[in-house]
């Protein structure tokens, strides 16, 4: 084999050699991107989708049927803190993947989304008419309160129920999701706690919420996830 051969065929095996070389590299980095990606857009603890997914998935729902209005619901438990400090923090973490998965059921029958935002707080959007938000409303707040069995700090597991405040806002698929959604939304809730608790209101023109109770802006734009902490 002449001199110009040998060097074409080693030029070509070390290619080759460098290309299976670099395969499980560029195998890993793709897997590492892929990671990143969908922890940028779902809670770790829920598997649910965080704030930023949310309001991707809004994105999109907006895109997809631009003439019909978006249901918004924030879900916030109550009293989640007893869940805490009876059953201990691994249990209340149960209690959330539960109750997050019984949500997301629901928006996704309806073709919608749901996330947790923080904590005990949750939330959906779903394509909806007027007519389907008290109905839509009750499945939430009737189907977060079925019982999960839960031990006690090392008891064997009891049946355990949590209520839910739930407050709802039909908005304009062009509406801003942080400014106008989740906050008209989050007024409705605050209605819903201070008119009992474990029941939902809807937002209507002219409801507000006092000063203090904003706290919650915030925090519905933070994207950082908390996991199993304790809220009231």
């Amino acid at each position: 084999m002449s001199l110009p051969l040998i060097m074409i065929a080693t030029a070509v095996v070390a290619l080759a050699l460098g290309r299976l070389t670099a395969w499980p590299t560029i195998r890993s980095l793709r897997t590492q991107l892929a990671d990143a990606t969908w922890s940028m857009l779902h809670d770790p603890l829920t598997g649910m989708l965080n704030r930023a997914g949310l309001q991707d998935a809004h994105a999109t729902l907006a895109d997809t049927a631009p003439a019909r209005p978006i249901l918004v619901a924030l879900i916030d438990l109550d009293d989640f803190k007893r869940i805490n400090d009876t059953h201990g923090h691994d249990q209340g973490d149960d209690l959330l993947i539960h109750v997050g998965q019984r949500i997301t059921d629901i928006a996704a029958l309806h073709g919608g989304a749901a996330a947790r935002l923080a904590g005990d707080e949750y939330a959906a959007i779903l394509p909806a008419r007027t007519g389907d938000v008290d109905r839509i409303a009750d499945a939430i707040v009737t189907i977060i309160s079925q019982p999960v069995a839960l031990p006690a700090n090392g008891s064997s597991p009891a049946p355990v129920t949590i209520a839910a405040s739930v407050g709802l806002a039909l908005v304009d698929t062009n509406d801003p999701f942080a400014e106008v959604a989740l906050h008209r939304a989050d007024v409705a809730m605050y209605h819903a706690k201070r008119n009992g608790r474990n029941r939902h209101a809807i937002y209507q023109p002219g409801m507000t919420m006092p000063p203090a109770q904003h706290r919650r802006g915030p925090r519905l734009r933070d994207r950082h996830q908390p996991t199993g902490e304790a809220t009231a």
